[in-house]
């Protein structure tokens, strides 16, 4: 892991766990998971656009969007400055529309604050990884 900061040892440590716990809260379609690690007004921007934290919720409470697998897929570049930390991996997923099974090979890079002593993500911009 790439982690040029000014953070903390623990700064680190804890996005990285938000990281993980929602990845598995992905994984398993957990919306109160999910929730948790993501503040009221965080976006996501893949290449339909943005899509805003409610949508996204409500998507995964209905089962219109479940995914099966989250796999973090290469060494994460990490960057803590502050209340702010930048994420930045390649992710794999298995997600289900409907009836059609889709496998996601994408670069992510998260933006998380830390307000009120917690780290949660604000920002998520994924853009389909392509292979060299």
């Amino acid at each position: 892991m790439t982690d040029e900061h000014d953070g903390s040892p623990q700064d680190v440590a804890d996005v990285l766990a938000v990281s993980r716990a929602w990845s598995r809260a992905i994984a398993t379609n957990d919306v109160a998971g999910i929730a948790d690690a993501t503040t009221d007004d965080w976006v996501i921007v893949s290449d339909t656009g943005p899509s805003d934290r409610a949508h996204f919720l409500d998507v995964v409470a209905r089962g219109r969007l479940r995914h099966s697998a989250m796999d973090l897929a290469s060494e994460p570049r990490l960057v803590v400055h502050g209340d702010v930390a930048l994420l930045t991996a390649r992710f794999t997923n298995t997600a289900h529309v409907g009836d059609e099974t889709f496998q996601a090979d994408e670069w992510t890079t998260d933006v998380f604050l830390r307000r009120h002593g917690r780290w949660r993500c604000a920002l998520s911009h994924i853009t389909a990884a392509r292979e060299p």
